[in-house]
C-alpha cells in the first residue's frame, strides 16, 4: 500500500566487496492474532508474537479506538508542546522487548502509563519492530556523501497508484539522474539508466528536498527549484530521457515554472503527491524576520490551488525576541498512503517541530483541525531540542540546535523515524502514530556521525524495511577542515522492520468462533483498477447479516454508500459509478457481522 521510487542525489560509484549478486533481504515479519480477547480483570494479558526473518527489538502500544472524531484540536504535555487533532491517542507504551526469531510473548498488565486500570472496552494495539541485533545489509553503493536519504522519494505503487511494485526503483536526483531497480545486482553499474539534468539559468535545486515522480506516468518527475537572486521559487517538471538530457516541460505552470511565487530561496522542502494534487511549502528558516510559513496545494497544471498558513506551528515571535529564528521551516517532507489515508510529514533540520499533516482532510472540509494530525515540539525528549541545562535558551525550538534531524518518514501505521545527527551512537528517534515519543534507537554497530536520513519501504514487497544512508552507518567522522570518509565510503543500507495493528477487546469472538472469524468476509480487488468511471467490487460473507459497502476518500471521510442492507451468506458484487467524483485514490470497505475488509481503488480521468 505504498510507494517506491527513490529519487536520490548521485555523483560517483564506489566499488565494494561487501555484496555481490542480487539484493534479496530476509524480511522481518511479525505474526500476531489481529483480534485479542481480554476481560480487563486486572490479570496480565500474554500476547503471542511470532518473529520471522530477523531478530527484533519490539515495542507494544495500546491506543483508544474509534474516538478520533471527538478529540479536539488540543495541546498538552510539558509547556503544551504536544499537539493533536482528531486522532486516537496512546494509553500504554511498553518497555523495549528483544525477541529472537521464533515464538515470543508480550505481556500487558492492563494498566495505562500512569498505572491506572484501563476500563473494559475495545482498543487498538500496535507493535513496531526493527532489527537492532544483526549488522545492517549494504544494498547499493550509489550514494553521494553530502545529501543522503533526505533527498529520497520512495514509490511503492504501480503507475496510477495501483498495486504495490514487486521491484522498487531508485530515481537518483542531480545530474546525471539515474534509475536503479531493487533486486538487480547493486554492483553492476551498467544496470543504471541515466539522464542529464539541467536547471534554467539562475535556478538551482533545493538542497535536501525530496523530488516527486508523476504518479500517473513515471517518465516524468517534479523538483523544487528557485532563484536566490530574483527571490523566486517554483516546481519544475522534467521528462526522464534514458541516455540523454532530461526535458523540462514548458507546458507546466508559467512557461515551465509551476507554483511560481516570490519569496527568498534557500533550503526549501520538496514535492509530494496523493494523486490529486502536488504539495510543497517554504521554510524561510534564516531569511525572514517576519512570521512566514506557507504550504502550497498545486494542480497538475502547475497552478497554485490553495495556500495553507503554517505560521501557527512554524513561526515563533517569542523565541525570535530571545535571539532564535523567527521561522523554523519546514525544509524537508515525505509522504505515504497509510492505513488511515494519505499523510505527509513536515520536518526541519534546524527545528524541533516534527509534524504529520492531512492536506486532503483540509481540502475536503476547509477546517484546519482536519489538516493538523499531530505536531511534536519539545517536551518528550525524543526528537526535541534544547532541553539541556547548558543551552543558552532552554526549551527553545529553533536553531541553534543540540542534535539535527535531516529526515522524517512514516510507515503504514504512521510510526515516524527521524535521523539523529550529532547525538552519539544513536541512529534515529521513533515517534508513535499519535506523536508519542517512544525513544532513541540504534542500528547494530552504530558509532555516530553525520546521519542524513532513514526511510521506510513498507508495502508488502520483497524489499520492505528501513533504509539508511551511509552516514547512518557511521560512515563519516569530523576532522579539522570538514567531514572525512571512514570505513564505509559510500553506500545504502537495509535494516529489517515491521509494524502491525489489531484489536484488544472484551467482546472479541475467539475460541470456538476463531476459525470462522478469519473468513467472515472475503473481498477481492476491484476490477478494473485503475478505472474510469465504473468498477466492480466482488465480495462474500460467511454469515447472513446487515452488510454495508462504503467508499472513503484519502482523508478517511465516507463519500458514498453502495450497499446498506441485510444480505444472505455467499458471494455478492457491487458496481461503483464514480462519474461525479474527482480522480484519485479511494478506499472501499465491506462491513458485516462486526468485521470489515478494505481495498484501495484508483479513479483516473
Amino acid at each position: 500500500m505504498k510507494k517506491i521510487v527513490l529519487m536520490f542525489v548521485i555523483l560517483a560509484f564506489a566499488s565494494s566487496t561487501a555484496f555481490s549478486g542480487t539484493f534479496a533481504p530476509k524480511l522481518l515479519k511479525l505474526g500476531v492474532d489481529p483480534e485479542i480477547a481480554y476481560d480487563f480483570d486486572g490479570t496480565p494479558l500474554d500476547i503471542q508474537v511470532n518473529v520471522s526473518g530477523t531478530d527484533a527489538e519490539l515495542y507494544f502500544m495500546v491506543f483508544t479506538k474509534g474516538i478520533a472524531s471527538t478529540v479536539p484540536n488540543m495541546r498538552n504535555g510539558y509547556l503544551g508542546w504536544h499537539h493533536v487533532s482528531k486522532i486516537d491517542t496512546c494509553m500504554y507504551l511498553s518497555p523495549q522487548n528483544i525477541f529472537p526469531v521464533g515464538d515470543n510473548t508480550v505481556t500487558w498488565s492492563g494498566l495505562d502509563d500512569d498505572g491506572g486500570t484501563v476500563p473494559a472496552g475495545e482498543y487498538t494495539y500496535y507493535m513496531w519492530a526493527f532489527d537492532s541485533i544483526n549488522p545492517k545489509t549494504k544494498c547499493a553503493p550509489f550514494m553521494k556523501h553530502d545529501n543522503g536519504c533526505r533527498t529520497a522519494e520512495f514509490i511503492e505503487l504501480e503507475e496510477g497508484l495501483g498495486a504495490p511494485l514487486n521491484n522498487p526503483i531508485w530515481l537518483m536526483q542531480e545530474s546525471p539522474c539515474a534509475r536503479w531497480t531493487f533486486g538487480d545486482d547493486p554492483l553492476d553499474v551498467t544496470l543504471l539508466v541515466t539522464t542529464e539534468l539541467n536547471y534554467p539559468e539562475g535556478y538551482t535545486r533545493a538542497w535536501g528536498a525530496e523530488p516527486q515522480e508523476d504518479p500517473y506516468d513515471y517518465d516524468y518527475f517534479y523538483l523544487r527549484s528557485g532563484n536566490a537572486t530574483t527571490e523566486t521559487q517554483c516546481i519544475l517538471k522534467y521528462k526522464f530521457v534514458p541516455g540523454g538530457e532530461a526535458v523540462m516541460q514548458t507546458d507546466f505552470g508559467e512557461d515551465g515554472y509551476g507554483m511560481l511565487h516570490n519569496d527568498p530561496y534557500k533550503w526549501e522542502p520538496g514535492v509530494a503527491s496523493d494523486g490529486n494534487y502536488l504539495y510543497s511549502g517554504e521554510q524561510n528558516l534564516t531569511s525572514d524576520a517576519e512570521p512566514n510559513a506557507d504550504f502550497f496545494v498545486v494542480d497538475f497544471d502547475g497552478s497554485i490551488y490553495e495556500n495553507i498558513d503554517l505560521r501557527p506551528m512554524w513561526s515563533n515571535p517569542e523565541e525570535a525576541a530571545l535571539g532564535k529564528n523567527m521561522n523554523m521551516g519546514p525544509d524537508n517532507l515525505s509522504d505515504r498512503m497509510t492505513n488511515v489515508g494519505f499523510r505527509m510529514t513536515l520536518n526541519c533540520h534546524g527545528s524541533c517541530v516534527k509534524q504529520v499533516v492531512n492536506p486532503a482532510g483540509y481540502l475536503e472540509s476547509g477546517d484546519m483541525d482536519d489538516f493538523w494530525y499531530y505536531t511534536n515540539l519539545n517536551g518528550d525528549y525524543v526528537l526535541d531540542q534544547n532541553f539541556d541545562e547548558t543551552n543558552s535558551i532552554p526549551w527553545a525550538c529553533g536553531t541553534p540546535m543540540t542534535a539535527y534531524q535531516y529526515s522524517l518518514d512514516i510507515d503504514d501505521n504512521v510510526f515516524a523515524i527521524g535521523s539523529a545527527y550529532d547525538h552519539g551512537a544513536v541512529s534515529f528517534g521513533l515517534i508513535g502514530p499519535d506523536g508519542t515519543g517512544i525513544g532513541w534507537m540504534s542500528f547494530n554497530g552504530e558509532t555516530g556521525g553525520w546521519k542524513k536520513g532513514t526511510k521506510y519501504i513498507d508495502s508488502d514487497t520483497p524489499f520492505d524495511g528501513i533504509y539508511c544512508d551511509n552516514e547512518s552507518a557511521g560512515g563519516t567522522h569530523y576532522q579539522e577542515g570538514g567531514w572525512q570518509p571512514s570505513e564505509f565510503t559510500e553506500g545504502f543500507f537495509w535494516v529489517g522492520h515491521d509494524s502491525i495493528k489489531g484489536v484488544i477487546s472484551n467482546v472479541v469472538g475467539v475460541a470456538d468462533d476463531a476459525p470462522e472469524a478469519v473468513d467472515v468476509i472475503t473481498l477481492a480487488q476491484n476490477a478494473p483498477n485503475p478505472f474510469n468511471p465504473t468498477t466492480t467490487i466482488n465480495y462474500s460473507i460467511a454469515k447472513a447479516g446487515n452488510t454495508t459497502v462504503e467508499v472513503y476518500n484519502v482523508a478517511g471521510q465516507k463519500v458514498d454508500t453502495m450497499i446498506n442492507e441485510y444480505m444472505d451468506s455467499g458471494s455478492h458484487s457491487a458496481v461503483w459509478d464514480a462519474s461525479e467524483f474527482s480522480a484519485g485514490v479511494y478506499f472501499c470497505t465491506v462491513k458485516s457481522n462486526g468485521h470489515s475488509k478494505t481495498i484501495k481503488m484508483t479513479l483516473v480521468k
